[in-house]
C-alpha cells in the first residue's frame, strides 16, 4: 500500500459510534489534566486518539462488475466451510459454504453489505464472548445475524458476531432496506468476527489467511451455481 494510501487510511473521518467515546477521552485530558495533572491528561490524550484509529471509516470503491460477493468486513480469513445458516434466520437447514473473517482491534471495523439486495430479516442472538477467531463462536457468541434477498431470488446470510473484548454490535440496516454492495451496515465494537453464508451451490474464490477489505476484496460469482 502506498503511503498517500496509507495515510488517508489512518485519517480517515471517524464513524458515528465513536462520538460519546471522542468526548469521553476529550473530557478526561481536558479537565482530568486541569484538576489532577499530566497523568491523566496524557491518559485521554491516547485514549481518543485510540478511538479516532479504531472508529475509522474509510472510503471504498466496490468492484464495478455485478454478480459479485464482497467481503462484509475487513480483517483475514479464519475459516471456509461448509455450515447451516443461524437457525433464526429461517433459511432452512440446508448447508452452504460459510466464510469467517476476524477482525483484530487494528483493523477498520465497520461492516459493509455484500452484494446488492433487500434485507428481508434482521436477528439478533444473545450468547457467549469467546475468542472469535474460534470456529464455535459462530454458534456460540452474542450475534446480529440479517439476511439479504438478492435480486435473482437468492438469498445470503451476514452475521456479525461479538468477541472476546467486542460486547456491543451496531446494525443501523433495517427489514426492508433496498441496499448495494459496499454499502454501511453498521460496526462492531473492540475485536469481533463477522460471518457470510452464501447462496447455495457458490463456492468461494477465497481461502483461510487471505486478508480482507470491506466492501473492495471479492469473495464469490453469484453466477457460479
Amino acid at each position: 500500500m502506498a503511503l498517500g494510501q496509507s495515510l488517508r487510511m489512518v485519517l480517515a473521518r471517524p464513524h458515528p459510534a465513536a462520538k460519546p467515546f471522542l468526548i469521553g477521552g476529550a473530557a478526561v485530558a481536558l479537565l482530568g489534566g486541569a484538576l489532577l495533572g499530566g497523568f491523566l491528561f496524557w491518559l485521554g490524550v491516547a485514549f481518543t486518539l485510540f478511538c479516532l484509529y479504531f472508529f475509522r471509516d474509510p472510503e471504498r470503491i466496490p468492484p464495478a462488475r455485478p454478480g459479485l460477493v464482497l467481503a462484509p468486513a475487513d480483517g483475514h480469513v479464519v475459516s471456509v466451510m461448509p455450515a447451516k445458516p443461524p437457525v433464526e434466520l429461517g433459511m432452512g437447514e440446508e448447508t452452504r459454504w460459510r466464510i469467517a473473517i476476524f477482525l483484530s482491534v487494528l483493523d477498520v471495523h465497520v461492516n459493509r453489505m455484500p452484494a446488492d439486495g433487500t434485507v428481508t430479516r434482521i436477528a439478533y442472538h444473545h450468547g457467549k464472548f469467546l475468542s472469535a477467531n474460534l470456529d464455535k463462536a459462530s454458534d456460540e457468541n452474542e450475534r446480529n445475524a440479517l439476511a439479504l434477498r438478492l435480486p435473482d431470488g437468492r438469498d445470503i446470510a451476514v452475521v456479525q458476531i461479538a468477541g472476546l473484548i467486542a460486547r456491543r454490535i451496531l446494525c443501523d440496516a433495517k427489514v426492508g432496506d433496498a441496499v448495494q454492495a459496499g454499502d454501511r451496515f453498521g460496526i462492531i465494537r473492540f475485536g469481533s468476527r463477522t460471518d457470510i453464508y452464501l447462496p447455495p451451490g457458490v463456492t468461494p474464490m477465497v481461502a483461510v489467511g487471505q486478508t480482507m477489505i470491506g466492501g473492495e476484496t471479492v469473495l464469490a460469482e453469484l453466477q457460479a451455481r
